[in-house]
């Protein structure tokens, strides 16, 4: 948390859903930060330490995302992360999100009401 907002990290090497998002959760009063890389977004978690990470499944390569979040993971931390993909339901089905160390699997293009459900749901706000 930032000033009482939540902090999201966003890790995806298309600008545009970048940008989009950044309009969508800002709105919402989350604070974004944003990752253009698997490796950049795994520094910009030890530099911002979020409350929750988005990571887009197919980036620079096609398991860059499922990469980040072994890296991730490896460091012990419980922060939720959520997979977006557009590589269609057969992902979602057939990938286990809880094996894979996510909170959740979500295809793109996401629907506003269900991230920020799921958001509010995973961050938990200090009382």
């Amino acid at each position: 948390m930032r000033d009482g907002k939540p902090v999201i990290l966003y890790i995806d090497d298309d600008r545009d859903m970048l940008d989009g998002m950044r309009v969508q959760l800002e709105a919402r009063g989350h604070i974004m930060v944003d990752a253009q890389s698997g490796e950049d977004g795994v520094r910009a978690f030890g530099r911002e330490s979020p409350d929750l990470v988005l990571v887009d499944l197919m980036m620079e390569e096609v398991d860059a995302g499922t990469r980040v979040v072994r890296e991730l993971r490896l460091t012990g931390n419980q922060v939720p992360i959520v997979m977006l993909t557009s590589v269609g339901d057969s992902f979602s089905m057939s990938a286990d999100a809880e094996s894979l160390g996510l909170a959740a699997i979500l295809q793109k293009p996401v629907d506003p009401r269900a991230l920020d459900a799921l958001i509010r749901a995973k961050i938990k706000k200090p009382a």
